[in-house]
């Protein structure tokens, strides 16, 4: 399945979550965070602040290594 960047920034706008919210969390670059949203980068960090701020699974496509995977 691939990445709906669209989808998850919507998400994202309609929790009033701004991508520089969910970098801050990760600790990485806000630019790094929206490549990986909209599938030019599968950047492990970022997915899991996307999990832990409630996103859900399935617009993420989440990598096989990290399915399942509880948000630290």
């Amino acid at each position: 399945m691939k990445r709906e960047g669209n989808k998850i920034r919507a998400w994202l706008v309609e929790r009033r979550i701004s991508v520089s919210d969910v970098a801050r969390s990760a600790g990485i670059a806000r630019s790094m965070v929206s490549e990986t949203i909209h599938g030019r980068r599968n950047n492990r960090r970022a997915l899991r602040a996307l999990v832990a701020v409630g996103c859900p699974e399935k617009l993420l496509a989440l990598p096989e290594d990290m399915q399942g995977e509880q948000a630290a």
